[in-house]
């Protein structure tokens, strides 16, 4: 599947929308560098990565006795990626990364995901781990494990999931035990383990969430490990078995290049990261990292569906024109791409808000936490929906197979579940990213004011934009004064409304920005923000109007 980088959106979004100048200068990064980093990976992205696609589709990760074996060609873009530097490139310089900042990152994760998102999602993975164990694991295992990390000579994971804890992770039952050497001797089976085995690289380090025999029940009571499947060495390689196994992978929807293990861990050896049942706070290093990542798989998804609708509406022939001089057609493209850019700057907006926290400013770090649901949830959505629109303009060659589009849906379909529901996200927004009583997102919400306000020019398309925000910061404070069952009713919806409103505000600075990108603000304000209105309008309903729905259900 051809897929062209979009290079020029990043430097705009940089350059005009998301004030990336000061992450640059804390970084030592001139403009020229940062372009020919993206550069570079766009290249990767498009020359190797994107060809392996269909090839991942067509033919399967498979389990060959208890090890994976990856789809043909794989291996050698995956030497690609982690030859140029690119698994490591957010880790810190002490770990062996390059100690870049994420809003690199993060485009950089967008472009290989838009190519191949089977491939992409192992790298990601490793990334997480990265970031965990650079917060949390104790100095040895940092200094044994991190350089084989960055390096993509060693891959990461996380297992969370059980058959009976899915998202309720305080049901899980694996079990450690101390083994009296400093190690612990870990027991249970995980379920949904994104490349829990793999022979791209010489070993496989699962982080492991387990309970140890004083634990409590509930999340309070978990502990994290780091379990590789080979056991380093005195000199560092991987050596003797671990009692490790993959039992089974999972036949999926799409992402069949990913290989999915169902992992069985029978005494294996495990260190402890972090504190003794702080495992779930270890463990959200690791997803919020991959949050903000899963965001940039869904943009870049959206991005490489655009570019094939576009392709084919252009080429196909109907009623002696091209498709996309159709108006309806035109309306889904122009769709595509106003939701499109909106959630790619909502998405690089959240890696800019991280990394402006790691000069030690709160402010920053509530805004980035702010914005990490809304990245994640926004983003899997457009690459969801997007996916969707995209077999809808290929018409009846959307549903065959050779065109790619029906890939795009079942690949991208999972983003919206995985590293939490978008459900979650919402839930996470309202509650724990509103404990500060709103400070945090209502100071994004009076940027937005502030902006639209501004005597910039557009005033018409600034005067809805203000309005929206209003009904926003309205609806935010309406929310602060619900009970949780109330906010919880209404989590997804505020969600949903939030990241419209905000998508438009970038639309609105883009077109100020720049003349030719006028149009497509005001299709974006005029036809596509209107819908906040509707979603903010669930607030206010509460839960009565759900819970009276299902009255009588039994609950247990």
């Amino acid at each position: 599947m051809a897929y062209t980088p979009p290079l020029s959106e990043y430097r705009f979004l940089f350059a005009h929308v998301l004030g990336f100048g000061p992450v640059a200068d804390h970084a030592g990064l001139d403009g020229d560098t940062a372009a020919a980093i993206l550069a570079e990976a766009g290249r990767l992205a498009a020359e190797e990565i994107a060809p392996l696609n269909r090839v991942g589709d067509a033919q399967p990760a498979r389990l060959v006795g208890d090890a994976v074996v990856a789809p043909p060609g794989f291996a050698a873009a995956y030497r690609a990626i982690s030859a140029g530097g690119w698994i490591g490139m957010a880790a810190q310089v002490g770990s062996g990364g390059m100690g870049l900042p994420m809003a690199l990152a993060t485009p950089v994760n967008e472009m290989f995901s838009a190519a191949c998102l089977a491939l992409q999602i192992n790298t990601l993975l490793t990334q997480g781990q990265i970031e965990a164990l650079e917060h949390h694991a104790p100095p040895q295992i940092a200094a044994l494990f991190l350089p084989k990390l960055t390096s993509g000579v060693w891959s990461g994971t996380m297992n969370l999931t059980e058959p009976q804890a899915g998202s309720d992770v305080g049901a899980l039952r694996t079990q450690a035990v101390p083994n009296g050497d400093g190690t612990y001797a870990v027991t249970g089976q995980k379920i949904y383990i994104s490349w829990g085995d793999s022979d791209l690289v010489e070993n496989v380090c699962h982080l492991v969430l387990a309970r140890l025999p004083d634990g409590g029940a509930g999340t309070r009571g978990i502990s994290l490990f780091l379990v590789p499947k080979f056991l380093p060495d005195a000199a560092g390689n991987p050596g003797a078995r671990n009692r490790v196994t993959v039992l089974g992978l999972e036949h999926k929807l799409g992402l069949h290049g990913s290989p999915t293990a169902v992992m069985q861990y029978d005494r294996a050896t495990g260190w402890l990261i972090g504190g003794r049942h702080q495992g779930m706070a270890c463990m959200f290093t690791m997803m919020n990292n991959a949050r903000l990542g899963v965001a940039a798989q869904g943009v870049g998804v959206a991005e490489a569906v655009l570019q094939a609708a576009r392709a084919h509406a252009e080429t196909r022939i109907q009623g002696g024109r091209a498709i996309i001089g159709h108006p309806d057609v035109q309306r889904m493209l122009a769709t595509m791409q106003a939701e499109v850019f909106a959630a790619r700057a909502i998405v690089l907006a959240c890696a800019v808000a991280i990394d402006r926290a790691k000069t030690g400013d709160p402010a920053w770090a509530a805004r980035a936490a702010v914005l990490t649901p809304i990245a994640k949830a926004c983003g899997t959505d457009t690459g969801v929906t997007m996916a969707d629109m995209g077999v809808q303009i290929h018409g009846g060659a959307g549903v065959i197979e050779a065109t790619g589009a029906a890939q795009y849906l079942r690949d991208v379909r999972v983003t919206s579940i995985y590293e939490g529901t978008n459900g979650i996200q919402g839930i996470d927004l309202v509650l724990r990213k509103m404990a500060d009583r709103g400070t945090a997102a209502l100071a994004l919400i009076d940027e937005i004011l502030v902006e639209a306000a501004a005597p910039r020019g557009l005033p018409d398309l600034a005067a809805p934009v203000h309005a929206a925000a209003r009904a926003l910061r309205d609806a935010t404070l309406a929310l602060l004064a619900q009970d949780t069952a109330d906010r919880l009713a209404a989590a997804s919806a505020y969600l949903g409304a939030f990241a419209t409103v905000l998508g438009a505000h970038f639309h609105l600075q883009a077109a100020r920005a720049d003349p030719a990108r006028v149009p497509l603000a005001r299709f974006a304000i005029m036809r596509r923000l209107p819908r906040h209105a509707a979603l903010l309008a669930e607030v206010g309903l509460g839960a009565a109007s759900l819970s009276a729905i299902f009255a009588g259900t039994d609950d247990a």
